[in-house]
C-alpha cells in the first residue's frame, strides 16, 4: 500500500527535513549511549584488573595453608577464586578484549589468560582469568556478572565508524531526495520550454505532482496553447493574404499587356514579377512555420550531391566533396529547401560556393561557404528576421524578399536543427547548419 504524500512541495520538503532530523538525533543518541557504555565498561575493567592484581599480590605473600583458608573470603565481593588450573575445555578470548589490556597494564610482569566460562547461573556466560602466582600456583578468577560479547563489540572502532557512515549516508540520501523532488519538476518544465521553441503543438506536460508544480504546469500548458493558436492564426492570415494577392496580380499582368509604351510596360511587368515573388515567398514562409512532416532517414551525401548537380545545371559554381557521408532523421523536402536557399543565397552574393560535411555520433554539420564580401557582425543574426534585407540586396539585380533565410531557419528548427552565419577567416560568408545525427 502506497502511503499518501503531502500535496504541496513545501510540506514534502518539511517532511523530509523532519525525517532527516529524527534520523540524526536517533543515530546521535545511539552513538552517545554506546560511547557512555564503552567508557563505563573500560572503567569497570580497569577496576577489576586492579583488584585482581591486588589479590594476586596478597596471595603471593601468604603460605599455601593460609591461601586455602582465606581464598573464599578474599574474592567474596565480586570475584570467584580457585587455586587450581581449569579442568574443562575453555574457549580463549583474543587479545582484542579490553579486559586483557587492563590486566596487562595492572600486572605487566605476570602472564594472564582470558577465557569465556560456560558454566554460570546468570543469563550470559562469564569471564574466567587464569594467572600464576609467584611460587607457580595457578589461580582462577571467575567474573560471573560480566558478559564478554558486548564488551568486544564496543571496544572495536568498527561499529562506531559504521554508525557514522550510516548517518552520513542517510542524511546524504534524504538530501538527495529533497533536492530531487525540488528540481525534477523544474527540469521537466525546462525541457518542455526548450521543446516548445521547436514545436508549439507538442503534447502538454504532465500536471501531476505537488500543488506548486501542478499550478505551474497548468499555467505552462495554457501558455503553450495560446502560443500555438497565435502561431496558427498568424500562419493562416499570412497564407490567406499571399494567396488572395495572386488574383489581382494576375489581372494587373493582363492589363499591363494593353499598355502601348514598351518601357512602361516592361517596368510594370518587372514590378509585378517582384510582387509575384513576394507572394510566393510569403506562402513558402507560412508553410515553413507549420512544417511538421514525420521524420525519416536521410543520407546527406546523396542529398548534397543532388543539390550540387542541380546548381551546376543552372550554371552555378557549387563544389561538394566526393566523400561526403552522414545520416540523420528529418524531412527530405524541407531539408532540401533549406539548404537550397543557403546555396542560392551564397551564389547570389558570392559567386562560387563550397559545401563541406562533418559528422559525429551526436550531430552532423553542413558548412556552405561563398566567396563574397561577407556581412557586418551586427547583421549576421538580423538577416534571419522576416523581410529584413541588407543594403546590398536592395537593388534589382540581387533582389530578394528578405524571407529566404527566415524560411530556412523555420524549416531547420522544425527538424531540431540550427543554422548560423559567420564570416570565414579566409573571406566570404559561411552558413553552418547543425543537425542531430540519427
Amino acid at each position: 500500500m502506497k502511503l499518501p504524500l503531502p500535496r504541496s512541495l513545501f510540506a514534502r520538503l518539511m517532511l523530509i527535513w523532519l525525517i532527516g532530523m529524527a534520523l540524526v538525533l536517533a543515530v546521535s543518541l545511539a552513538l552517545f549511549l554506546g560511547e557512555r557504555e564503552r567508557i563505563g565498561r573500560s572503567a569497570l575493567f580497569e577496576g577489576v584488573a586492579q583488584e585482581i592484581a591486588s589479590v594476586a599480590d596478597l596471595l603471593d605473600n601468604m603460605s599455601p595453608p593460609e591461601r586455602e583458608r582465606w581464598i573464599d573470603d578474599i574474592g567474596r565481593r565480586r570475584l570467584r577464586l580457585a587455586l587450581r588450573p581449569p579442568r574443562e575445555h575453555l574457549r580463549p578470548l583474543g587479545d582484542e578484549h579490553p579486559l586483557q589490556a587492563a590486566l596487562r597494564a595492572a600486572m605487566p610482569q605476570r602472564p594472564t589468560a582470558l577465557y569465556m566460562h560456560p558454566r554460570d547461573d546468570r543469563p550470559h556466560p562469564g569471564l574466567l582469568i587464569v594467572l600464576t602466582l609467584a611460587d607457580g600456583t595457578p589461580l582462577q578468577v571467575r567474573l560471573p556478572g560480566i558478559p564478554p560479547a558486548p564488551a568486544i563489540m564496543l571496544h572495536r572502532p568498527g561499529p562506531f565508524l559504521a554508525a557514522l557512515a550510516a548517518l552520513a549516508l542517510g542524511v546524504g540520501l534524504l538530501t538527495w531526495i529533497a533536492v530531487r523532488i525540488a528540481t525534477r519538476p523544474l527540469s521537466r518544465m525546462a525541457d518542455a520550454a526548450r521543446a516548445l521553441g521547436e514545436d508549439p503543438t507538442r503534447p502538454p506536460i504532465d500536471i501531476r505532482g505537488p500543488t506548486e508544480v501542478a499550478r505551474a504546469a497548468i499555467a505552462f500548458n495554457q501558455m503553450q496553447q495560446r502560443i500555438a493558436e497565435h502561431v496558427a492564426e498568424r500562419t493562416r492570415i499570412l497564407a490567406a493574404i499571399s494567396h488572395d494577392l495572386q488574383t489581382p496580380i494576375t489581372r494587373l499582368r493582363l492589363r499591363a499587356e494593353q499598355v502601348e509604351d514598351e518601357g512602361l510596360r516592361g517596368r510594370i511587368q518587372s514590378d509585378l514579377d517582384a510582387m509575384q515573388g513576394l507572394v510566393k515567398e510569403g506562402l513558402a514562409y507560412a508553410r515553413s512555420l507549420d512544417e511538421r512532416s514525420p521524420p525519416q532517414p536521410i543520407e546527406l551525401g546523396p542529398l548534397l550531391h543532388a543539390l550540387g548537380e542541380d546548381a551546376r545545371d543552372m550554371g552555378w559554381a557549387v563544389r561538394v566533396p566526393e566523400d561526403a557521408r552522414g545520416r540523420i532523421n528529418g524531412s527530405p523536402s524541407a531539408l532540401r529547401r533549406a539548404l537550397w536557399n543557403l546555396v542560392e543565397n551564397g551564389v547570389k552574393f558570392g559567386s562560387a560556393v563550397d559545401i563541406a560535411l562533418a559528422c559525429t555520433d551526436e550531430a552532423c554539420e553542413i558548412r556552405i561557404r561563398d566567396h563574397g564580401p561577407g556581412l557586418a557582425e551586427d547583421e549576421l543574426e538580423k538577416v534571419f528576421e522576416p523581410f529584413y534585407r541588407t543594403e546590398a540586396s536592395r537593388n534589382r539585380e540581387t533582389g530578394g524578399t528578405g524571407l529566404g533565410l527566415a524560411i530556412t531557419r523555420n524549416l531547420l528548427h522544425a527538424q531540431g536543427g540550427e543554422v548560423a552565419l559567420r564570416n570565414h577567416p579566409e573571406g566570404g560568408l559561411e552558413a553552418v547548419v547543425r543537425l542531430r545525427a540519427r
